[in-house]
């Protein structure tokens, strides 16, 4: 079986504020040990649940950039995104002035190479390392599980 790879383009904002888009891109944070994957699982910051990296678009990036961009900020991921969108998740976003929103997260294989010790969101979050089946079973979205649980490294452009 092949995969065929479609070449995004950078997405162009137009909308005043990027909330109105209620799309994100999330990063899947990955790593092979003793030939299995490894999920990288940071914390919310306000609930403190466990999640993976993800956040709004960014203007002349792609999603895929854009997932990279928030595996950075959020985990200090040093990496790269190594196939296309592996699917996407639902869940409802909480923000206090709009008191949530729904959204939708495209999510990214990102294949890491280290962790940084210092990075943007450093003391606001968590990040732990992870096995799918744990991975999976920390997480609230069942579309997002699944994703986890179904991810097959041997498919990406290692």
């Amino acid at each position: 079986m092949t995969q065929h790879y479609l070449k995004q383009v950078p997405i162009a904002l137009r909308t005043r504020r990027k909330s109105d888009v209620r799309t994100q891109f999330a990063a899947l944070c990955y790593r092979i040990r003793n030939d299995k994957p490894e999920f990288l699982m940071v914390t919310s910051r306000g609930t403190k649940r466990w999640i993976i990296p993800k956040g709004w678009p960014l203007d002349g990036c792609t999603p895929a950039e854009s997932a990279l961009q928030e595996a950075w900020e959020e985990a200090g991921v040093m990496g790269r995104v190594t196939g296309p969108s592996l699917g996407l998740f639902s869940y409802h976003k909480v923000l206090p002035q709009h008191g949530g929103l729904p959204c939708v997260a495209m999510v990214y294989p990102v294949r890491v190479k280290a962790l940084a010790d210092d990075y943007p969101e450093l003391g606001q979050r968590k990040r732990k390392w992870m096995r799918a089946k744990k991975a999976a079973s920390r997480v609230e979205e069942a579309e997002l599980a699944q994703i986890i649980r179904a991810f097959d490294p041997k498919l990406m452009r290692l």
